[in-house]
């Protein structure tokens, strides 16, 4: 497991507020491990689509969801760009430097943005 995805794990887990134990408990259900050490891409998966679809994670029509930010964040990863980079970009063309600030609507728009940007560095 690498570390970037042992830190979105242990990010959600403060978001939701877990204690160790209930933690480890949803980690042993859901991917069949104690520790997200052990976990391999499919536990991952397992356990991010958990987290995704849990009680905890729904919100209000107007607010970013975690699978928004999840995929804003690895958007931001595969475009190359430090956080630095990606909080002067959100600044600069939306006027938000948190994520935590944008609606799902500007969430898709930023999303698309970033797949834009993406695909013309690609080309």
């Amino acid at each position: 497991m690498d570390r970037k995805k042992l830190a979105v794990i242990h990010i959600v887990k403060k978001e939701l507020g877990l204690s160790d134990e209930e933690y480890r408990d949803i980690l042993e259900k859901y991917a069949g491990v104690r520790s997200a050490k052990d976990l391999d891409e499919n536990g991952f998966r397992k356990l991010m689509h958990h987290f995704v679809r849990s009680r905890h994670y729904r919100s209000s029509r107007d607010v970013i969801t975690l699978r928004q930010k999840m995929y804003i964040k690895h958007l931001v990863s595969e475009a190359g760009w430090n956080e630095d980079h990606f909080i002067n970009f959100t600044k600069k063309y939306y006027r938000k430097s948190t994520l935590e600030s944008f609606s799902k609507k500007q969430a898709s728009k930023l999303i698309e943005s970033l797949k834009n940007i993406i695909r013309h560095r690609n080309a």
